[in-house]
């Protein structure tokens, strides 16, 4: 169990999630397979070519999935009673196959349940594509969004 108690998480921290994933084409088709979304952009190459994108983009859904599993080991695994919400949900910029993800999560918020035997915190979670050719700094944010789960506080000694 490596996820923080509801104690442990401080508002404007950011946590930097060291894992990584490169999503490969199959990635990408299983999700769409799964979820039964077969928008041409994500599946067709030839219909992809002829969009402003130039190339089929990986599935949005997938790419907040994936920032989510990413910060899960960091934030709260095996410390979580439910994940609440996810609001304010961007795609800023596109994914393609190949990219490589990291996540980061910065705690925005966070109280005590009326009963004070829980806590809620909600975070703020960032997606980059890494290592991008066009850009400076070498990370492209590709999707943000506000993650709010219910956490275990520490059992009392």
């Amino acid at each position: 169990m490596t996820g923080l108690y509801y104690e442990e998480f401080e508002v404007g921290e950011t946590i930097e999630h060291e894992k990584r994933r490169t999503i490969s084409e199959s990635d990408n088709q299983r999700f769409c397979d799964m979820t039964m979304n077969q928008q041409p952009l994500h599946l067709d190459a030839e219909f992809a070519a002829d969009t402003q994108f130039g190339d089929r983009l990986v599935n949005g859904l997938y790419t907040m999935s994936l920032a989510v599993g990413l910060s899960i080991p960091d934030t709260t695994d095996g410390t979580i009673v439910a994940n609440l919400s996810y609001d304010d949900v961007e795609h800023p910029n596109p994914v393609f196959h190949g990219d490589t993800i990291r996540a980061q999560s910065t705690v925005t918020d966070k109280r005590e349940t009326s009963d004070g035997e829980r806590g809620v915190v909600t975070m703020r979670v960032e997606a980059f594509a890494v290592d991008r050719d066009d850009e400076d700094d070498g990370e492209t944010l590709v999707c943000e969004f506000e993650r709010t789960v219910l956490s275990l506080k520490k059992e009392e000694q």
